[in-house]
């Protein structure tokens, strides 16, 4: 019962997650402003708050159903913050929470989902488990999807702000 993979599988999902430099999820977020997190730039139809709502809630959802009862739905609640998982990935709220505490309870699903994978051992890669939609899936494809889903919203969100902060070019060109 080797743990390996497992410790290969938790190294990847934290470093996506919040690695060592800005190309990780929450590193894209050091420069958002409380603006930014809100704003929808022109063409786009999506803000950073509704990405990382959408994120969190993804974290909780497959988690709930991975290794949980897999009662939790999107309507419920999106821990203390006073709306619905379903609602944090609406453009406007009637309340808005605050943008740290959002971000924290998208650490708190994290920490959830991690934690999960880290009572594993490597034999059960291969166990079917259910994902919130559709068939029973591996495991390891649940961790690998959660994983990618990280990376690839850390870029969107990188995008965004470069675009709302005018700073979209590669580090090397000029001005």
């Amino acid at each position: 019962m080797g743990r390996a993979a497992i410790e290969q599988l938790l190294y990847l999902m934290d470093e996506a997650f919040e690695g060592a430099d800005e190309e990780d999820l929450l590193g894209n977020l050091r420069a958002v402003t409380q603006t930014e997190w809100l704003a929808v730039p022109p063409g786009c139809v999506r803000s950073i708050r509704q990405i990382i709502g959408h994120i969190g809630a993804c974290k909780y959802m497959y988690d709930d159903h991975a290794f949980g009862d897999g009662s939790m739905t999107w309507e419920d609640p999106a821990g203390d913050l006073g709306v619905s998982m379903e609602d944090l990935q609406s453009r406007t709220l009637a309340r808005e929470p605050p943008m740290r505490e959002i971000t924290q309870w998208l650490r708190n699903g994290h920490r959830r989902l991690r934690g999960h994978l880290a009572e594993l051992d490597d034999t059960e890669l291969g166990v079917p488990r259910r994902p919130p939609e559709g068939e029973p899936r591996e495991t390891r494809w649940i961790i690998a999807n959660m994983i990618r889903h990280d990376a690839y919203h850390a870029g969107e969100i990188n995008h965004l702000r470069a675009l709302m902060q005018g700073n979209d070019g590669w580090a090397w060109e000029p001005g």
